[in-house]
């Protein structure tokens, strides 16, 4: 990963627990943390979206009066709402083994400058509301797509390119509307399984949750959504972002992740959720979690 590059060109740390180094752009800015020894409430609070990414090492975030508290680990992305703090551990944090993370501050504007365009341009239906920024935490396993990307930011932030503001703006785009995306999907979802009945796409997506291991059956959703076929494949993908088969693909996956946490066998994860060879199965969630099944269950039981 490039931040290695970056780090292996840097001085000694000025500070041992969160220590900084920061490349602005217009409307951004990204920092890249390192903490070499074990520390305990460590505050962290931005005036604006701050996009966190976790690289080496491990940190536990404390927020809202200790009501929540959660482990953040690599590859993993933690998204602060303006004006908000949290507190932070590092429980494994070393001298030769700092625990690294970046962060990228993101303004108010440029976020409600993409709301603005997406309402545009791809507006939702009216029983799903509009995009905007929904003020919480955010914390989840990002994907290799984002994971490319986040390695894509840090590259364009820390070169001298002559169209760097540029290509950072572009590249901080396609990171809040994957944010914008994700916060609405869960919503979507949600709300699906609250009123499976209130609306086609939301029966469509109820029937796909209670089926994950079977076939997909693209008629029987159309008809459940009392679609046509082809507004049936648009509206899914204008509000979910991808196709019917890919998001069962990855709420397959997601599922997976959660039995795997619980102790189940992965190879009994792998036919109860309806793949049907292994060897496709491990390839499936390592191109999604940035690991392998049997790496991630060892990485639940660092937590």
């Amino acid at each position: 990963m490039i931040i290695g590059k970056i780090k292996n060109n840097r001085h000694k740390p000025k500070v041992l627990v969160e220590n900084k180094v920061s490349f602005a752009a217009h409307n951004a800015e990204l920092s890249i943390y390192d903490t070499y020894q074990q520390a305990e409430r460590v505050a962290l609070h931005s005036d604006q979206l701050l996009f966190c990414g976790m690289v080496t090492g491990k940190k536990i975030m404390h927020a809202n009066n200790d009501h929540y508290q959660q482990s953040f680990l690599p590859h993993e992305s933690f998204v602060m709402a303006p004006n908000q703090t949290v507190e932070i551990d590092f429980p494994v944090a070393q001298l030769d083994k700092p625990t690294t993370c970046l962060a990228i501050e993101i303004s108010k504007d440029k976020i409600q400058q993409i709301c603005d365009h997406l309402n545009s341009n791809t507006a939702m239906p009216k029983a799903f509301g509009h995009w905007q920024y929904q003020d919480r935490l955010v914390h989840t396993h990002h994907n290799s797509e984002t994971q490319a990307l986040l390695n894509r930011i840090v590259q364009i932030f820390t070169e001298n390119h002559p169209d760097r503001n540029y290509l950072v703006d572009l590249a901080v785009s396609e990171l809040t509307v994957r944010l914008l995306r994700h916060q609405a999907r869960e919503f979507i979802v949600s709300f699906s399984q609250n009123e499976p009945d209130h609306n086609g796409i939301n029966a469509a997506l109820t029937y796909i949750n209670q089926h994950l291991a079977e076939p997909i059956d693209i008629d029987l959703l159309c008809k459940l959504a009392c679609m046509s076929r082809t507004k049936f494949f648009i509206e899914f993908k204008n509000l979910l972002g991808c196709s019917p088969a890919a998001f069962q693909h990855q709420m397959r996956l997601k599922k997976a992740a959660q039995l795997i946490l619980q102790g189940m066998r992965i190879t009994q994860v792998c036919f109860d959720l309806g793949f049907t060879n292994p060897s496709h199965f491990s390839r499936s969630f390592k191109l999604f979690f940035g690991m392998s099944p049997s790496q991630y269950k060892a990485k639940a039981r660092l937590n």
